[in-house]
């Protein structure tokens, strides 16, 4: 960014691939609304975007699944005569599949098809995805079957897909007999995979093999990450397992991760459930003095722990009051 700025403070005219970078580079940094300014600014330097431009931007409204955005952007290509290729329209489904509209996702892989765009391997991935984010895993298995009847070998991806699709709904069986198949393939699992697992074992209650997962992952290749401990402090927090919730949020310093706000707010919900108002106050206090703003979800659950008007009174002030200092400091 300091870059680009010292360009045109030098008078030097970014090109458009110099614009689609900053649109990308934003874009990952999960900050579409500084794509979309970017964006704006090159039209207003009469400098024209092109395809890799759009999908740059349509990637960054995907990221947060902001479908109407994305669909949006998609539609101004058009209207500027480029004609969307695989890429565009994967981006597109990527932003529908986020938002948790599958079928909008399959909407677009049939628009795709219908202009003679042919999708690929990510096509099918992404479709596998969406449905396996809105818990349609037979729709997911069946996507995944038709990638390999169009002769598409499935990657690691893939079954890591599916394997996610399943591990939601809580289905062990298919969940193994997915992993034996990676295994007779030689793919080996990765971590990805492996808290697919957790999630698996923790939702159907089978809270010994979630242990034995556990136990496998800290011999290592695949070390937990924070993903894995968020499974972990929900299932047991759900379960009423303070102690262990306790002893593996605990963990998360001592293994070099820093707890995120799925972390802290999965904690207080434990809490939550049984009504510790008090105690949803204190980790929350933690939870800010550790430098982790809450989002909609703390709030929730902080809310769900309130048994007195008084209570709620308090909770809505102090949720205000966060929110207002953090769109101060975004304004910085």
């Amino acid at each position: 960014m300091e870059v680009f700025e010292r360009m045109k403070k030098d008078r030097c005219n970014p090109s458009t691939e110099t614009y689609t970078l900053m649109i990308n580079l934003y874009g990952k940094a999960r900050q579409p609304q500084m794509a979309q300014k970017m964006f704006n600014a090159m039209k207003s330097e009469e400098c024209k975007p092109n395809i890799c431009t759009f999908t740059a931007l349509i990637n960054a409204f995907a990221r947060e699944g902001l479908c109407h955005k994305a669909e949006q952007v998609f539609e101004e290509l058009q209207v500027s005569g480029i004609e969307p290729d695989v890429y565009v329209y994967n981006a597109l489904m990527e932003a529908y599949s986020r938002a948790g509209f599958p079928y909008g996702a399959t909407e677009i892989f049939s628009l795709m098809q219908h202009m003679g765009c042919e999708p690929d391997r990510p096509s099918y991935n992404i479709l596998v995805d969406a449905f396996g984010r809105a818990g349609l895993h037979a729709d997911a298995e069946a996507t995944f079957e038709e990638l390999k009847q169009r002769g598409m070998e499935p990657t690691m991806k893939s079954y890591m897909l599916l394997l996610s699709a399943y591990a939601k709904s809580g289905n062990i069986p298919k969940c193994e007999s997915i992993m034996n198949q990676m295994h007779k393939l030689g793919l080996k699992p990765d971590i990805f995979a492996l808290n697919s697992m957790l999630n698996a074992y923790g939702r159907a209650g089978r809270l010994d093999k979630m242990e034995e997962v556990l136990n496998l992952m800290d011999k290592g290749p695949y070390w937990p990450d924070i993903s894995t401990y968020n499974i972990l402090i929900n299932i047991y927090g759900r379960a009423g397992f303070f102690d262990r919730m306790e002893e593996l949020f605990e963990s998360v310093g001592k293994k070099g991760l820093k707890a995120n706000v799925v972390t802290w707010t999965s904690r207080i919900s434990a809490y939550s459930r049984k009504k510790q108002y008090k105690r949803c106050l204190d980790i929350f206090e933690q939870m800010v003095d550790a430098g982790c703003y809450p989002d909609g979800s703390t709030a929730k659950v902080l809310l769900a722990a309130c048994s007195s008007d008084e209570q709620v009174v308090q909770v809505t002030t102090i949720v205000r009051s966060m929110h207002k200092e953090t769109q101060t400091l975004l304004s910085v």
